[in-house]
């Protein structure tokens, strides 16, 4: 069975709470990236999205240079560690309805991030398919009720 850390993708950059918006926004451009773990003293305690930003920062016109990340992100994080299965995985992230999650090793130290673009690489095709379509379905419902 494929371990996560075989398809995860590993050294990811990972952001400091104190680190403004702006700065985290260009990060996750320059690196095509949806979302940044936030680290501190070595450990993670976060992570920021780029929907977190707009949602709980620019949409509440708090000026992104200025406002931190420690301000913005979500600080109930799931990861997973590198030694789990990829089917394991997405099967976690599907019931979760979660796209991307970070990656630890069992000393709790970030080394790297798992999305599906990833597990659809080495997991079977079928459990990528079933968790993606499990998550597109929950967000509908939830849609559908607001």
């Amino acid at each position: 069975m494929t371990q996560i850390k075989d398809c995860m993708t590993p050294n990811c950059e990972w952001v400091s709470p104190e680190t403004n918006l702006t700065q985290a926004a260009q990060t996750m451009a320059q690196q095509n990236l949806g979302f940044l773990p936030v680290g501190e003293n070595d450990r993670l305690i976060g992570m920021i999205t780029d929907r977190d930003i707009v949602t709980r920062a620019v949409a509440n016109n708090q000026n992104p240079a200025e406002t931190q990340v420690r301000d913005a992100m979500s600080q109930q994080t799931f990861y997973c560690y590198d030694d789990q299965t990829a089917e394991e995985i997405c099967q976690n992230m599907g019931e979760l309805q979660i796209r991307r999650m970070p990656v630890m090793n069992r000393d709790k130290r970030l080394v790297g991030v798992v999305s599906f673009g990833d597990l659809a690489q080495y997991a079977e095709t079928q459990n990528v398919g079933q968790a993606e379509q499990q998550i597109t379905w929950q967000l509908r419902e939830k849609a559908q009720a607001a």
